[in-house]
């Protein structure tokens, strides 16, 4: 990590969070926390996928209010949730850790090469081909601030339960700039990190200003001199780091009492983390303390749905662990990571509470 920054390998400002502990999870730690985490993600994936990209009153006009898993073609049109790229790449890094028995990155980029990816974006394709040319894995990233890298995060807590240490978030950053070497991608995955490792410890749900606050903390000191800008909604002369838009308009929107969507649809609500940050942070707020009806908010209410309710669903479920993630959808999670292996993501977490629960 010291040798990426002194070459300026890593697109990132080196705050004092790298030579920071986090607190070391209680004795009696409950591992279905983690399991809330992982399949929260998976199943805000799932609810999203089929109505991604959607402007939110399309998708109402389309599909009503989606609450369930709708009927999938591939599952023989059952209404059985199926992954994209959010589930799969999740979950291909735990099982890259679970296999080495700690995170490598090298090791994490080639999974990410081996199978298809469904409904790939443009970065990680981009990524794909610069890794299959022989370039080394920490210079195959292209500078993006998609979402790609965060949908994916989550599961870097795991291998640090049992030693917390500042291990952690150089392993963060290093897993966020495999396909994203950007200082807003990498500064929002180490922010997102940071949030779950707390909420793991947590009993009960923080404020709804927490949430808002604890994210600008760690992302402000972490992103670099980058001017972002709006590509849509209400916000287009904005100029400036994602931290700042977070902290503005989204406290805000916050203080005006608007709804999720129609503070989504002011940021626009897609894959660019200006907007999928803010959706994330204003939703966790209104309804952090309701894990089903968070994540509902992020799939009816969103435009990049699956991502946006993905990274919701890691958190509450974090919050509040697999008994409050409805039964219903857990029972109907396909748990595949590829075309035909279902159940494969609760394997998954069987080893890994075997090894670090």
């Amino acid at each position: 990590m010291n040798w990426l920054f002194e070459k300026g390998k890593i697109d990132l400002r080196r705050s004092d969070l790298f030579d920071t502990s986090p607190e070391a999870v209680p004795s009696d730690f409950d591992f279905a926390k983690v399991e809330g985490m992982m399949l929260g993600l998976a199943t805000g994936d799932s609810l999203g996928r089929g109505t991604e990209g959607m402007l939110p009153q399309e998708r109402r006009a389309a599909y009503g209010e989606i609450r369930d898993y709708p009927p999938n073609r591939y599952a023989e049109g059952k209404p059985i949730g199926v992954p994209s790229d959010d589930t799969q790449l999740a979950f291909w890094t735990l099982e890259q850790m679970i296999e080495d028995g700690k995170f490598d990155p090298e090791h994490v980029a080639k999974r990410f090469c081996r199978d298809q990816i469904f409904g790939i974006g443009s970065t990680v394709s981009s990524f794909r081909r610069n890794f299959k040319t022989g370039r080394p894995w920490y210079e195959s990233g292209p500078k993006s601030a998609g979402n790609g890298a965060l949908m994916r995060i989550a599961p870097m807590v795991i291998p640090h339960l049992k030693s917390a240490g500042p291990d952690i978030w150089v392993d963060t950053a290093l897993s966020a700039m495999i396909t994203h070497n950007d200082s807003g991608s990498i500064s929002a995955c180490l922010s997102f990190v940071k949030m779950l490792w707390q909420l793991l410890e947590m009993n009960d749900p923080p404020s709804p200003e927490w949430w808002l606050e604890t994210y600008v903390a760690v992302a402000q000191g972490l992103e670099t001199n980058e001017s972002y800008r709006a590509r849509g909604g209400a916000f287009m002369d904005y100029r400036g780091p994602i931290w700042r838009f977070v902290k503005e308009k989204v406290s805000d929107a916050y203080r005006r009492n608007l709804s999720i969507v129609e503070a989504c649809n002011s940021w626009y609500s897609g894959a660019f983390l200006l907007e999928t940050v803010p959706s994330v942070i204003f939703i966790l707020m209104k309804n952090g303390d309701d894990p089903e009806e968070a994540i509902i908010r992020a799939v009816n209410d969103t435009k990049d749905n699956d991502t946006i309710a993905a990274i919701v669903g890691a958190a509450v479920g974090a919050l509040h662990g697999k008994s409050r993630t409805p039964a219903r959808w857990i029972k109907n999670l396909s748990g595949r990571t590829s075309f035909s292996n279902d159940g494969r993501i609760f394997e998954l977490l069987t080893a890994a509470k075997e090894i670090w629960g």
